[in-house]
C-alpha cells in the first residue's frame, strides 16, 4: 500500500514536471486558462468548506435546542462538539483529496485512519477519567496520579500513532525496529535528558517530598506545584515559578519543611545586660499565648529560652510553632510576632540594645599634653 501511495506521488510529479516543459517549450503560456483553472479549483474548495461548516453549524444548534442551553456547559457537551469539528474535518479532507483525484484505496484508509484516531481520543478520554477516579477514591498520592496519568497518555499515543500507519500499509515492525536503532544513537545524544527522567520516575517512587511540600533544594525555597518527568517545578513565596532539573535534584540535599507536619520558628531577641530575662519572659510570653497563628498543641507550647550571653545583650530565643498551613506566610507570622515583642518590650522599659563598645586605658600618659590644657584638674590625677 506505501508503496502504490509512493509510486502514485512520484508519477503525478512526473506528469506536472512534463507538462510544465512542453508549456514553457512551445513559448506560449495561456496566463488566463491557468488563472480561470486555479479560481476555479478555490471556488470548489471554498464550496465544499462553505457546506461542511454550514452543516456543523446546523448540528451544533440542533443538538442545543435539543439538551437545553444549561447543558450545554457541561464538558461532555463540550467534548461531543470537538468530535462533531473532528468529523465534519475528516469529511471535507476526503471530499478534497477525492476531487484531486485521489484512488480509492488512499480514501478508504484515510477514512479508517481518521475514525481509529477518533476512537483512541474518546478511549484516552474515558479510560483517564475512569483512572482519576479510582486513584481519587483509593487516596493516592498526587504525584503518583500524575505519574500514572503522564505513563497512560504516552502509552495512548504510542499506539495510536502505530495503529494510524498500518492503515496506510506501513511495515509497523520494520518502524518500531528502525525507531529503536534511532533510540540508541538519540539516547547518546541525549544523555542529560534521560537522566532527568529516569531521575523523575525515581523521585515519585521514592517520594521525598509531594505536591503542595515546602522544600529547599540546591538553596532555593519553594511550595512543590508540579513534579514532571524531566524537571521539578517549585513557586516561592515573591511568586516566582523556579524549574529544577530532576537530575539535579536527585543528587542534592533536599529540605522538606512539610513532611513532618508543624514546623518551629525561632526569632532571636535581644535585652541589655542590665535588664531581667525573667522579666523580658514574663512580656513576651502572653503575647505568644493570645497570637492566633501560633500553635499551643502539647508539646508545640511557645517558650523563651536564655540562648547566649553575647558581648553586647542578653540573647533570648523565642520558640514557636506554626501549622504546615502556614509555611506560606511564614515570613509575615514572624515579622508580626517580632514586632509585637518590640513594642511590649519598650512598653515594659526594657532595654534592646546595640553593639557598642567601652573602652579602657590604664596609665595613658600619652594623652596627658592633650588634656592638661582643656582639663588640668582632670589631668592632675594619676
Amino acid at each position: 500500500m506505501a508503496e502504490t501511495i509512493a509510486e502514485a506521488v512520484v508519477a503525478q510529479i512526473k506528469q506536472n514536471l512534463g507538462d510544465t516543459l512542453k508549456v514553457f517549450g512551445d513559448g506560449q503560456l495561456d496566463w488566463g486558462a491557468v488563472a480561470i483553472e486555479v479560481a476555479s479549483q478555490l471556488l470548489i474548495l471554498t464550496l465544499y468548506v462553505a457546506v461542511f461548516l454550514a452543516a456543523y453549524g446546523v448540528v451544533i444548534s440542533v443538538i442545543r435546542l435539543v439538551i437545553g442551553k444549561r447543558r450545554t456547559t457541561h464538558p461532555l457537551f463540550g467534548y461531543a462538539r470537538t468530535g462533531l469539528r473532528y468529523l465534519f474535518a475528516l469529511g471535507a479532507l476526503l471530499v478534497i483529496l477525492a476531487q484531486f483525484g485521489a484512488s480509492p484505496d488512499l480514501l478508504k484508509a484515510t477514512a479508517r485512519a481518521g475514525l481509529m484516531a477518533l476512537g483512541f481520543f474518546v478511549a484516552w478520554l474515558v479510560l483517564k477519567r475512569l483512572i482519576a477516579k479510582t486513584m481519587s477514591r483509593y487516596r493516592l498520592d498526587a504525584s503518583i496520579r500524575q505519574l500514572v496519568e503522564n505513563v497512560f497518555s504516552v502509552l495512548t499515543a504510542t499506539f495510536a500513532v502505530v495503529t494510524v500507519l498500518a492503515q496506510f500499509g506501513f511495515d509497523v515492525v520494520s518502524i518500531v525496529a528502525g525507531l529503536g536503532i534511532v533510540g540508541i544513537a538519540v539516547g547518546f545524544a541525549a544523555q542529560s535528558t534521560l537522566s532527568n527522567f529516569i531521575a523523575g520516575i525515581t523521585l515519585l517512587i521514592e517520594r521525598p517530598f509531594r505536591i503542595g511540600d515546602w522544600v529547599t533544594i540546591n538553596g532555593q525555597d519553594g511550595k512543590v506545584v508540579k513534579i514532571a518527568l524531566r524537571t521539578t517545578w517549585l513557586r516561592t513565596r515573591d511568586n516566582i515559578f523556579t524549574m529544577i532539573p530532576n537530575d539535579s535534584v536527585a543528587s542534592s540535599d533536599i529540605v522538606n519543611y512539610s513532611a513532618e507536619g508543624a514546623t518551629r520558628l525561632n526569632i532571636p531577641v535581644g535585652i541589655a545586660y542590665k535588664e531581667s530575662a525573667k522579666a523580658a519572659r514574663e512580656v513576651i510570653m502572653p503575647l505568644l499565648l493570645e497570637h492566633s497563628d501560633v500553635l499551643q498543641s502539647p508539646g508545640m507550647e511557645p517558650r523563651v529560652v536564655l540562648k547566649n550571653l553575647g558581648d553586647s545583650s542578653v540573647d533570648l530565643e523565642v520558640k514557636i510553632w506554626i501549622t504546615p498551613d502556614n509555611l506560606d506566610v511564614q515570613p509575615r507570622i514572624m515579622a508580626d510576632v517580632l514586632e509585637q515583642i518590640k513594642e511590649a518590650l519598650d512598653a515594659a522599659g526594657i532595654e534592646i540594645p546595640f553593639p557598642h563598645l567601652q573602652l579602657f586605658i590604664d596609665e595613658a600618659k600619652g594623652l596627658k599634653p592633650l588634656v592638661e590644657p582643656l582639663y588640668p584638674k582632670l589631668a592632675e590625677k594619676p
